[in-house]
């Protein structure tokens, strides 16, 4: 039975985070890939929405190319509901929404449509709520879709690598955020700053560990994701670096950061 869409809501206790950042490379995908992999481990139930036309976190999850034909453009452009584009993984509690190689096309599309910024947000209100998580996988740009997926989220999590020039990238990105919320979305936030690709042999990747949060304090994550082998190797094979390897440095991060989402989530919501 369809619901009037005046009567359509979110399930309250569903939390929908947008993994964004528009510089490409800073570990954004395999972020949203592990991270929604630890909380399914900790009894979490999580969706991903590959919103990405790289499509990289469905590839990293095993997703198949002919299994990609209903995926987030259609549910995008109203071509279909959210329960005919998503997929199980073969991590329990956790399934994608893959990306297709039409999405490349949405952002010309979605120029002439109605209300285009909330398209995602409106499919998500009928969608979601069996998910204790939504985690959205945004492109490497600030484009309709990364604002699409601004507006529907409560709030933004955003990877920062740790080089040279992270702090001069990442002040696009909040800007952008702060216009979304005045304009669309009043209460997005910042949910938190995860550093990754760490690497502990290199003085700058602890200078700009220090630099990050001398800027945002206690929005970054204590959690620090290291530059790990396996990690990079995992999704060759289509899999999390907890499937893939669960005793490697990569996977134990991304539980601990888990942790901390979940303990920094319960906080915001009390």
């Amino acid at each position: 039975m369809m619901i009037p869409e005046g009567q359509r809501r979110l399930n309250p206790t569903t939390r929908i985070i947008a993994v964004a950042n528009q510089k490409g490379g800073v570990g954004k995908t395999t972020t949203t890939i592990n991270l929604s992999t630890a909380l399914a481990a900790i009894r979490q139930k999580v969706l991903i929405i590959d919103l990405d036309p790289q499509g990289n976190a469905s590839t990293g999850l095993g997703v198949a190319r002919e299994d990609r034909v209903c995926n987030s453009y259609h549910v995008l452009i109203g071509e279909a509901e959210v329960a005919d584009a998503v997929r199980a993984t073969e991590i329990p509690g956790l399934d994608i929404m893959p990306s297709g190689i039409d999405l490349s096309g949405a952002e010309i599309e979605l120029v002439g449509m109605e209300r285009r910024e909330y398209r995602l947000k409106e499919t998500l209100k009928a969608g979601a709520e069996e998910y204790d998580y939504v985690m959205i996988d945004c492109p490497p740009s600030l484009g309709l879709l990364t604002i699409n997926a601004l507006v529907a989220v409560q709030a933004v999590l955003v990877p920062l690598q740790c080089e040279f020039f992270a702090l001069e990238g990442i002040s696009q990105l909040v800007n952008t955020i702060e216009r979304v919320k005045t304009a669309f979305n009043p209460g997005l936030d910042i949910q938190g700053i995860v550093l990754t690709m760490h690497d502990r042999r290199n003085n700058l990747s602890g200078l700009v560990a220090d630099d990050v949060r001398e800027h945002f304090g206690d929005k970054v994550y204590k959690t620090v994701i290291p530059r790990n082998v396996r990690v990079s190797e995992a999704p060759s094979h289509g899999r999390p670096v907890m499937i893939y390897d669960l005793h490697c440095p990569g996977s134990q991060a991304y539980l601990s950061l888990a942790g901390e989402v979940i303990h920094r989530e319960r906080r915001l919501m009390a």
